[in-house]
């Protein structure tokens, strides 16, 4: 969906910027572009590695963060370029 499509293209650029980090962003950062296409597409509730009910819930609590703020990209480059590049993902179509 294009929400979905719009927090996997935040993450990576937060992966692309080295922001992303494992766990509640406490942990190390993300060297892996496969662990950060994971971590996306967990963050985004469209893993076939978890139950439907799962990927709603992620795809809620994603949201939520990305509404307050409380994103890595958001943290250090202000909520208008997370917003931005939340929008740029959305808006692509065919792919």
């Amino acid at each position: 969906s294009a929400g979905q499509s719009g927090t996997v293209e935040r993450v990576m650029h937060e992966f692309k910027e080295g922001e992303l980090r494992t766990g509640n962003g406490k942990g190390p950062k993300v060297t892996d572009r496969k662990q950060a296409i994971a971590i996306a597409l967990h963050e985004s509730g469209s893993t076939n590695q978890e139950t439907p009910a799962k990927n709603r819930h992620n795809l809620a609590r994603t949201k939520g963060k990305e509404k307050l703020g409380e994103t890595a990209e958001a943290e250090t480059e202000g909520k208008g370029a997370q917003d931005e590049s939340i929008a740029k993902g959305a808006g692509r179509t065919g792919r």
